[in-house]
């Protein structure tokens, strides 16, 4: 007869530790917390954008494409008078992605709130609002602002179109933009007088590269 060996009863769990449980619970917590206020903090709310700088050999040529134009920024060295003419004028004019930006970091209003990037035939910007102190939850929050602009003219057909714009990473309604998403504004407003009719009349190319803008005015 053949010996039946006992059925070895399971090891006892060991006892557990609330306190240890606890522990898991709040340091789970504290870490979800932590992530959602970066969110929040760095995300939804942001702080002030750097500004761009130039070296100085960048500042001495966005200098010399300036003094074409007849613009002098503050603290540079101002214009020699010199007589007017055209002869040989060069209309072709082009600016790099860094220059815009560095030109927005001399408006001390604007320096630290609005950043331009410049790809394929379309210039995006990031805005930073300051919410009213006096408004529910957000008072005094800041509130960052996307949007991206088509735009290039060739041959004489010129293109403005509004590709959309965000409110913390979400895109709005195009009732809330007045219904102007994806419609031409040259085409739209170009014969209303005012800056598009400016860039339909006096702009015989201008095209977005990848970093840069480039601008051929007319005669």
């Amino acid at each position: 007869m053949n010996d039946i060996q006992p059925i070895a009863p399971p090891p006892a769990k060991p006892a557990g530790n609330p306190w240890r449980t606890f522990g898991i619970i709040v340091i789970t917590v504290a870490v979800t917390l932590g992530i959602a206020w970066w969110v929040v903090t760095a995300y939804l709310f942001p702080t002030a954008f750097t500004p761009v700088t130039l070296n100085q050999k960048e500042q001495q040529r966005l200098n010399q494409k300036l003094g074409r134009l007849g613009i002098t920024l503050a603290g540079e060295t101002p214009l020699a008078p010199e007589p007017y003419r055209e002869t040989d004028a060069s209309r072709d004019i082009s600016f790099s992605e860094k220059e815009l930006n560095a030109l927005i970091a001399h408006n001390t209003d604007l320096a630290s709130k609005l950043a331009i990037d410049l790809s394929d035939n379309l210039a995006s910007a990031k805005l930073l609002v300051k919410l009213d102190p006096d408004m529910p939850f957000f008072g005094g929050k800041t509130l960052k602002v996307t949007a991206g602009l088509e735009l290039h003219i060739k041959q004489g057909h010129p293109r403005a179109v509004l590709k959309g714009v965000s409110v913390w990473g979400v895109p709005l309604p195009n009732a809330w933009l007045g219904n102007m998403k994806n419609i031409d504004l040259i085409q739209e407003f170009g014969d209303a007088g005012g800056f598009w009719q400016a860039i339909k009349d006096g702009v015989e190319e201008l095209e977005i590269k990848d970093g840069e803008l480039h601008v051929i005015l007319k005669k």
